[in-house]
């Protein structure tokens, strides 16, 4: 008898577990908050999730949506720049900087697929971490022949730790994929070939993606 619990206690536990998880749920400002700003985020999530493999395959969608609205960063010009101003684009934003070797190496990546489908539906936004930017990323762009890409920086540095709380940040370079409404959809740490097929049609995607 020592070993056994009352079936009516049992009850009362497992209702008392499953209220306070219920509570948890209702109580999540994360949650709450990206389900209000992005009702329809989820479904266009489920529309770019069988196209991530190959080049992109380290696409991780995983804690998405999350509202990125307010996600300020200064244009080339000193201008303050948030993913608010983009609404109604489908941003691929890149955290990069001059010092990082595989940030310079998928540049020119980055560039072709902003030549390719950039425009009033989409655009690959660079945000230079550079202490020195914009001048020292300026000053690459112009070396390796960038054409296509405006230029963004971080002045404050306070973008990657952020996307770092939020576990969408572990290395350089780190790209996000942001829907119209200015919400996550899914972030990738480390390079890719955006320039292959592959990543173009996932693009294509979110931009068709209701």
């Amino acid at each position: 008898m020592g070993g056994m619990m009352p079936v009516g206690l049992k009850r009362r536990m497992k209702q008392g577990i499953g209220g306070f998880a219920m509570g948890l749920a209702m109580l999540s400002p994360v949650a709450a908050m990206a389900e209000a700003a992005c009702p329809v985020s989820d479904a266009r999530i489920e529309a770019i999730d069988p196209l991530i493999k190959g080049p992109i395959a380290a696409l991780q969608v995983k804690g998405h949506p999350t509202d990125m609205r307010s996600l300020a960063f200064k244009a080339e010009d000193g201008s303050d720049v948030s993913v608010a101003d983009f609404k109604g684009k489908v941003l691929l934003v890149n955290l990069w900087a001059t010092w990082c070797a595989p940030c310079r190496e998928e540049m020119p990546d980055l560039d072709e697929l902003e030549a390719s489908l950039g425009g009033d539906a989409f655009e690959v936004v660079t945000v230079s971490l550079d202490r020195s930017a914009p001048g020292r990323a300026r000053e690459f762009f112009d070396e390796i022949g960038i054409e296509n890409l405006a230029l963004f920086y971080d002045a404050k540095m306070k973008l990657f730790p952020l996307l770092r709380s939020k576990g969408m940040a572990f290395g350089m370079p780190t790209t996000l994929v942001i829907d119209r409404d200015g919400c996550s959809i899914g972030h990738m740490a480390g390079p890719a070939q955006w320039a292959a097929d592959q990543a173009k049609l996932l693009v294509q995607t979110a931009i068709d993606a209701e």
